[in-house]
């Protein structure tokens, strides 16, 4: 279509794109591209503003359209002040791949791309706009920068695409007290201390328009400085009026650009719909693809993924992140990427992540949360409006409610959605409480309550779609809960960021997760508690029984507030460098380990009785010989009586009192006693041990299961542990033992339905291949290297024997050091494992010191970075978090100092698992395999196999498994996957 002039009549729409991209990068969630884990949430967020302005023909109906970028850092303004915009900050690490993926995306929509060496955006913006508006067209800008607030008028309004607010004349004077047309000289006085605009010293915005409300320009002002009756700013007027000049040069936009591009070229043309949804596959912006494939009746399936988009985002990303000789990254700032905006409550100076932090979190808590806001939606209507705007401005805060906490088996009671802070609403669906506040009046009110309510499959049809969109990024507290109970209502949940998970990156080991402990801690606002809504006690409540008003009250702050953390916990990913831990560690996990939980474990329920009978009899042999032990018959189960029986009756040494007065009978002080010979001791342990296994495992484990599926579920805890390991509940499978006979017999009660398998494979000495590589232990090093066996070449460097033919019991010893010295194992506790004297532990302690005296460097070094900073990071830069190594108590600080020697190590190989459980769905999908994950217990992978498919499911485990690191945190030493296949979990092992 030949390019036409500009006429009156016509519709000039003129893009910021450079402070676009920031507000389209903030507002929208870090996404990653699928395929390779590309950058690309600001990209989404530009394209689905294109599509919108070429399509909503009411929003702005352009019929000529540009956008415009900087192009290049140096621009005229640098010789007016050689420090202008030098207080920038560089661009995000995730942003800086989407520079030139962005100007391609635009190209992709067809649009012109404008962008000139030596002028910033502003001023061609500036240029098209006054020859638009000399012509008789109207001239819309798109975007909510100040600096651009001087243009407005005589045709020219702006459009805050975020706010979707109109911004005319009127609107500039409610916002600065003055007219578009004094915006400059108001700029001027009050300077920008991002742009490193000096204006005047002392002089704010607020006082620039009342001065020039008095005075009318800058001019006359500064000329009758001197009749200004404040001191301070009468001196600071005078002694500065060469700055306030400079600074109105800087602020002046160049209205006179010669043009590469002429305006008429700007006429708006249909994109080629092929080579659009060509990009949009290629950044795999499915839903996208789909909207614009429906409006130009493309066949998506014909298209195939532009391949130099897909090479080229790749290549982009690694230059960026190619470091250059000084260490900094070679492309910090790519040809035409402009300088950001800094984060907001980020000063000109630099400042430390724990200072940038406290900072964000005050003006986090600033914002009172006003209950009195919410609304309670009982037509679909309203629902449906509510929905439309979370689309429009492409994210909102979720909150769902159920009758329980068993996801499995519980039913949907009500949703919250929320928009903004104090903008929130509860959408009840499932009340039916005989105890609610009208109901308790009159039960025959039923029918009120009733219709106080959408019916549940008009609700969800609506939120169906909303929640199944790609391009809706949905925030919520613990998602996976959420992906699990949308699951069973036939909704798939995507695009969502979890603020447990955000704050765990950030803060694991400084506080509870849960989203009571969040608010107090960062808002300084305390929730409405679950026990309010519900009660305590017998007269607890299911939430279905609860009064509507209050479960809105309730249901919609939760929403409200996790709404308040994203914004906060988003900045400070960014700032603090933890985007990389979030997005690769964290934010994958929920539906991971949904779809685990979904798809549960058989087990076999003959055979947990058959053991429990077994431990019974083991337990009253026990029993018996305590008793004689103990010279009567006492309850063993009462942790008083035994006190009384060892440190009162028998006055056994070590015994403690608690505050109640009772003897403390711990493990710990058993197993002193134990070791020191007393037998009644070590037979109170053996039956505590039976009696757990007993209760836990082989009684409670056929109570699990789910009458639905026939399987246990077990539940995993995201953000429990310091360290990033998982751990399980409801049932608890983590802690179940492997060395002894009886725990081996509960795994084999976890067994293969017919025609399947189980396989277990499991990381091999991980966490000492992990200490190798972080201690740079040479012997070790080698020894992985070569396939040794890792504890017979301890055993040959301590203690001077040969491999060949040693004596096992040498070899054993060796083992225990070796897996001892990871956990800071005492001499204590070394002579516990190995039967024999504290001296000869201690020995075999300082030995291996010795012979690895890495180790030893490795331990000081992490001990003292953990003082220093009060954290200590795996390899993936998980942040471990221990500020009680400072504490006075010597006993609880040498107890935090080992944890935060065997954090790195445990959370290298927490992080390492994770990655491969991330990965391992897609890549048994790729090989055309249906092996379906079913538990993690520490560094153990659990599937079920279709038996046909056993021999090529193996290498393919093995692979992602032993593959899991990425190229930056690659080991010396080379990882190894044991992996078998049997009937039962025990035999898989």
């Amino acid at each position: 279509m030949p390019s036409r002039g500009v006429a009156k009549g016509d519709h000039v729409v003129l893009v910021d794109g450079s402070s676009y991209i920031f507000r389209a990068y903030h507002a929208l969630p870090p996404l990653t591209r699928p395929s390779d884990g590309l950058p690309v949430g600001a990209v989404s967020g530009f394209c689905n503003m294109l599509w919108k302005l070429l399509r909503d023909a009411g929003w702005v109906d352009p019929t000529h359209l540009g956008v415009v970028f900087d192009k290049s850092e140096v621009t005229f303004r640098k010789e007016i002040h050689e420090t202008y915009k030098a207080n920038r900050s560089e661009p995000p690490e995730d942003l800086i791949p989407q520079f030139p993926l962005i100007r391609k995306a635009t190209a992709a929509f067809s649009i012109a791309c404008l962008e000139q060496g030596g002028y910033e955006a502003d001023d061609l913006i500036a240029t098209y706009a006054r020859l638009a508006a000399e012509a008789g067209a109207e001239v819309t800008i798109v975007g909510s920068d100040k600096d651009l607030f001087q243009l407005v008028g005589g045709g020219v309004t702006m459009l805050d695409p975020v706010k979707d607010k109109r911004i005319g004349p009127d609107e500039v004077f409610e916002k600065f007290g003055v007219r578009p047309e004094k915006m400059i000289d108001l700029q001027a006085l009050a300077g920008d201390s991002v742009d490193n605009v000096p204006g005047v010293p002392g002089i704010g915005a607020k006082t620039a328009a009342q001065l020039l409300d008095q005075y009318g320009d800058l001019e006359t002002l500064l000329e009758r400085a001197h009749e200004i009756p404040q001191p301070k700013r009468r001196e600071n007027l005078i002694a500065h009026a060469d700055l306030a000049r400079v600074s109105k040069r800087l602020v002046t936009l160049e209205t006179n650009v010669p043009l590469d591009t002429p305006l008429e070229e700007l006429a708006v043309h249909e994109p080629n719909p092929t080579r659009l949804v060509a990009f949009l596959k290629a950044m795999e912006f499915n839903t996208l693809t789909r909207r614009v494939a429906e409006a130009t009746g493309i066949d998506v399936s014909s298209v195939a993924p532009d391949a130099d988009m897909m090479s080229a985002g790749r290549a982009e990303r690694e230059e960026a992140a190619a470091p250059s000789p000084d260490g900094a990254p070679a492309a910090a700032r790519p040809q035409g990427a402009p300088r950001p905006v800094p984060a907001a409550g980020a000063s000109a100076e630099a400042a430390s992540p724990q200072a940038l932090a406290e900072k964000l979190r005050k003006e986090a808590a600033s914002g009172a949360v006003d209950r009195s806001t919410y609304e309670t939606i009982t037509d679909v209507g309203r629902l449906g409006e509510w929905i439309e705007d979370a689309w429009e401005q492409g994210f909102v805060a979720i909150a769902l409610e159920t009758t329980g906490p068993d996801v499995m088996q519980a039913e949907l009671v009500g949703v919250s959605l929320a928009l903004a802070p104090n903008r929130a609403a509860y959408v009840p669906l499932g009340h039916i409480s005989a105890a609610s506040d009208l109901l308790s009046e009159n039960p025959s009110h039923l029918g009120d309550v009733l219709e106080r309510q959408i019916p549940a499959n008009e609700a969800l049809t609506l939120l169906k779609e909303l929640l199944e969109d790609d391009s809706i990024l949905k925030i919520g507290h613990d998602v996976k809960y959420g992906l699990t109970a949308w699951s069973r209502l036939g909704i798939t949940l995507r695009t969502y960021d979890d603020v447990m998970l955000m704050s765990y990156a950030l803060e694991s080991g400084l506080g509870g997760q849960a989203l009571d402990d969040l608010s107090r801690r960062h808002l300084g606002h305390a929730c409405i508690a679950f026990e309010e809504v519900t009660g305590t006690g017998r007269a607890r409540l299911n939430f279905a029984q609860t009064s509507i008003d209050r479960a809105s009250a309730y249901s919609a702050e939760r929403a409200d507030v996790s709404l308040r953390l994203w914004r906060l916990f988003r900045q400070r990913l960014v700032a603090e460098g933890m985007t990389t831990v979030y997005e690769t560690l964290e934010r994958p996990m929920p539906a991971v380990l949904s779809a685990m939980e979904r798809e549960g474990v058989a087990i076999e329920r003959s055979l947990l009785s058959r053991l429990s009978g077994e431990l019974a009899q083991r337990m009253g042999a026990l029993e018996a010989d305590i008793h004689a032990l103990a010279g009567e018959p006492f309850n063993l189960g009462s942790p008083k009586q035994l006190g009384d029986i060892l440190f009162g009756k028998m006055q056994l040494p070590g015994g403690k009192k608690t505050k109640t007065g009772a003897w403390a009978t711990p493990a710990s002080a058993l197993d002193e006693l134990a070791a020191s010979g007393i037998e009644l001791a070590g037979k109170v342990l053996d039956w505590r041990q039976l009696s757990k296994l007993k209760a836990t495992y082989a009684d409670a484990l056929p109570t699990y299961v789910q009458p639905e599926t026939r399987r246990v579920h077990t539940t995993y805890q995201l953000a429990a542990t310091t360290t990033g390991r998982l751990s399980s509940t409801e049932p608890n499978l983590q802690n179940i033992p492997v060395r002894t006979e009886e725990g081996r017999k509960i795994r084999r009660a976890f067994v293969a339905p017919e025609g399947k398998k189980l396989v277990s494979a499991d990381y091999s000495q991980i966490e000492l291949r992990i200490l190798a590589h972080m201690a740079d232990i040479p012997q070790l090093i080698q020894a992985f290297a070569d396939g040794l066996d890792i504890h017979a070449m301890t055993a040959s460097e301590m203690f001077g024997v040969p491999i060949e033919g040693m004596d096992p019991n040498t070899r054993r010893r060796a083992k225990a050091i070796n897996f001892g010295i990871v956990y800071g194992i005492s001499a204590f506790g070394l002579a516990n494992q190995l039967g024999i004297g504290r001296e000869e532990a201690g020995l075999y302690i300082k030995t291996y010191f010795e012979r690895f005296p890495g180790i030893r460097d490795y331990m000081e070094a992490t001990k003292q970075a953990c003082r220093d900073q009060g954290f200590v990071t795996t390899l993936f830069g998980r942040k471990c978090h221990y500020p009680q190594i400072r504490a006075k108590n010597p006993a609880e600080r040498a107890n935090f100092e080992r944890a935060a020697i065997n954090a790195p190590i445990q959370g290298s190989a927490a992080d390492i698992i994770r990655r491969a459980m991330i990965r391992m769905t897609p890549a048994l999908k790729e090989a055309g395999l249906s092996a379906k994950m079913l538990l993690q217990v520490h560094d153990e992978l659990i599937f079920e196999v279709d038996e046909r498919e056993v021999e090529a499911t193996l290498p393919v485990v093995r692979r992602v498994m032993e593959q899991a690191p990425l190229p930056a945190q690659a080991l010396r030493v080379p990882l190894q996957v044991d992996a078998r296949a049997a009937g039962n979990w025990e035999e898989a092992h």
